[in-house]
C-alpha cells in the first residue's frame, strides 16, 4: 500500500499483521479523490481542508488527505494494534505536527466532544462492512454539528449494503469498485 498522490506520492505504508483491519484499496482511494477534486458534482478543496478520518485503520485515507496538503487530520480508531501501525505510519511520513489520534470508540468519541476542533470539512468514514450503525452515525454527526457547511461525507461500505440514509442527508454520488460502495453525501 502506498500514497497515491500528492508531496508523499509513492510512499509505502505499514501494514497490520491480523486481518482485522480492512485497508482501503489503493484504487478506491484514487477514486475517491478524483472524485472530490474533478467531479463537477462537489466543490471540494483538499489543500487547507480539516479532515475526520472515522474507523482509520491504519490512516491510509487521512494520511492520502495530508499528502494533498490537507491542514489537520483527526485519526479515530478502536484498534489498539491498528493505532500501532497508525502511529508508525505517521511518524514515518513526518506528519505529527499535523495529525491527531483518538483510540476511542467513534460513538462515545462523538457525544464527548473530544476533537482538536469543532468542525470539518470533510468526514470520511470506514466502518467494518458487517457494522450496521451508519444511520446512528450519521444522527451523531449531525446532531453534534461536526461537518462545515458544504462539508462533504464519504463512506465506504459492501457493495451489498442497502442501507436507507435520513432524509436530511443528501446522497451526492455513489460508485462501486470491486467489493466496496462508495458513498458521497451532505446536510
Amino acid at each position: 500500500m502506498r500514497i497515491i498522490g500528492g508531496k508523499l506520492k509513492g510512499s509505502t505504508l505499514h501494514l497490520p499483521e491480523n486481518k482485522d483491519t480492512r485497508p482501503l484499496k489503493d484504487i478506491s482511494r484514487e477514486s475517491i479523490f478524483n472524485l472530490l477534486m474533478h467531479s463537477n458534482k462537489f466543490f471540494f478543496e483538499i489543500k487547507n481542508s480539516m479532515i475526520l478520518d472515522l474507523y482509520a485503520g491504519t490512516g491510509s485515507f487521512g494520511l492520502e488527505c495530508l499528502s494533498r496538503q490537507a491542514s489537520k487530520v483527526c485519526f479515530v480508531e478502536k484498534s489498539k494494534n491498528a493505532i500501532q501501525v497508525l502511529e508508525k505510519n505517521i511518524k514515518k511520513l513526518k506528519l505529527i505536527e499535523k495529525a491527531e489520534i483518538v483510540n476511542d470508540d467513534i460513538f462515545k468519541l462523538i457525544i464527548k466532544k473530544k476533537f482538536f476542533i469543532s468542525k470539518f470539512n470533510l468526514i470520511f468514514c470506514d466502518p467494518p462492512f458487517k457494522d450496521k450503525d451508519t444511520n446512528n452515525l450519521i444522527d451523531l454527526i449531525s446532531n453534534n454539528n461536526l461537518l462545515e457547511n458544504n462539508g462533504i461525507i464519504v463512506l465506504h461500505k459492501n457493495k451489498n449494503n442497502n442501507d436507507k440514509y435520513p432524509s436530511y442527508f443528501n446522497v451526492i454520488d455513489e460508485r462501486i469498485y470491486g467489493i466496496s460502495k462508495i458513498i458521497f453525501g451532505k446536510f
